[in-house]
Parts: structure tokens; sequence; C-alpha cells
């Protein structure tokens, strides 16, 4: 199954769930708590990280709080990113930046690591590096 639309009723391609009684990966991991926790962790490599550091604000808090959000919605979670930010766009919203190889190659370094940190269900993290995998080449926009 997919995730449900977004706004304007798009199909936007989600987490997958696997029988009647499944829960999505946002309650299997714990919800909320397990995407603020993430994200720290992430964070925590891209504050030392000279390639990927320039490409945020000095300021980490909001960065952090949308990409929480945005997790947490894809993988089953509250909609509250959609509500405060609308569709997440993705694309569009990382055109700006210079996303080659290199900067896929070290946002993923870092976004693994944080999820390798996690104690979770195998499965649920199989998913999760596959999806972001594929979104981080997505994102490449410069050879």
């Amino acid at each position: 199954m997919t995730g449900k639309g977004l706004r304007r009723g798009l199909p936007v391609a989600g987490p997958s769930t696997v029988g009647a009684m499944a829960s999505t990966i946002y309650e299997r991991v714990g919800g909320e708590a397990f995407f603020a926790a993430l994200v720290d962790r992430f964070y925590e490599g891209v504050e030392q990280d000279p390639l990927l550091r320039p490409l945020y604000p000095q300021d980490l808090e909001d960065s952090r709080r949308h990409l929480s959000l945005f997790l947490a919605q894809y993988w089953g979670g509250p909609r509250t990113y959609d509500d405060e930010r609308g569709h997440p766009r993705l694309r569009m919203r990382h055109m700006p930046f210079r996303i080659g190889l290199a900067e896929r190659d070290a946002w993923l370094r870092h976004m693994l690591a944080a999820l390798d940190e996690a104690a979770i269900d195998p499965a649920a993290v199989a998913e999760m590096t596959a999806y972001f995998t594929q979104t981080a080449t997505q994102l490449i926009n410069t050879v």
C-alpha cells in the first residue's frame, strides 16, 4: 500500500504495511520521539561535516523540526508537516543547493549512521534505508 495523498489528492509514495493488523513504521519505531532522536543524531554529523554544513542555515533548529515532521508524516505519523508547510516538494525545496554525488553520499552517510544507532526492527531499517537512498539520489541536481 502507499501513503495517503497530500493536498489536492496527489498520490504520494509512502511506507508499506503488511496484513490487516500491521502498523505503520511510525508506530513500530516509537512515533515522534524516534524521529526527533533520529534527526538529532543525523544533525550531529551534519554539524561537523565540512561539505554539508555550509548548505544549512547557521541555526539548525528549524531544519531539525522540518525534517523530523516530514519523516514522521511520511512514515505514517501526524500530518503536521503538510499542515504547516504544504506539500513537501522535495526537489523544488532542494534545488537552490548544489547537490552532487559527494553531497548525496555525505548526507546518506550521516542519515544511515543515525539509523544504525537506533534499536529498531531490521525490516524497518531496511525499508527506511531504501527510501533514504532512493530519495537522496533523486535530489542530485549537479554533476
